[in-house]
C-alpha cells in the first residue's frame, strides 16, 4: 500500500506551483506587422502567427526574465 505524506495533499497545490498566466505579457506587446517570435508578416493587429509561436515566446521569456 502506497502512502502519501500528511503534510502534502494534491488538493492544496502544494505538490506543483501553478504557473503564472503569461497572457498580459503577450497583451502588452505593440501589433508591429509580423510575428513576436518568427517574424512572419501579419495584419496590423496581430503579434502570433499562431499557438506555436505564442507557446515558444512565452516560454524564452519564461526562462529570460
Amino acid at each position: 500500500m502506497e502512502t502519501k505524506p500528511e503534510n502534502i495533499s494534491a488538493e492544496d497545490g502544494a505538490a506543483a506551483p501553478s504557473p503564472s498566466p503569461p497572457a498580459p505579457l503577450r497583451q502588452a506587446l505593440p501589433a508591429k506587422g509580423s510575428c513576436w517570435y518568427c517574424e512572419k508578416p501579419l495584419d496590423s493587429v496581430r503579434r502570433f502567427c499562431g499557438k506555436p509561436c505564442a507557446a515558444a515566446f512565452d516560454e524564452e521569456s519564461a526562462y529570460s526574465r
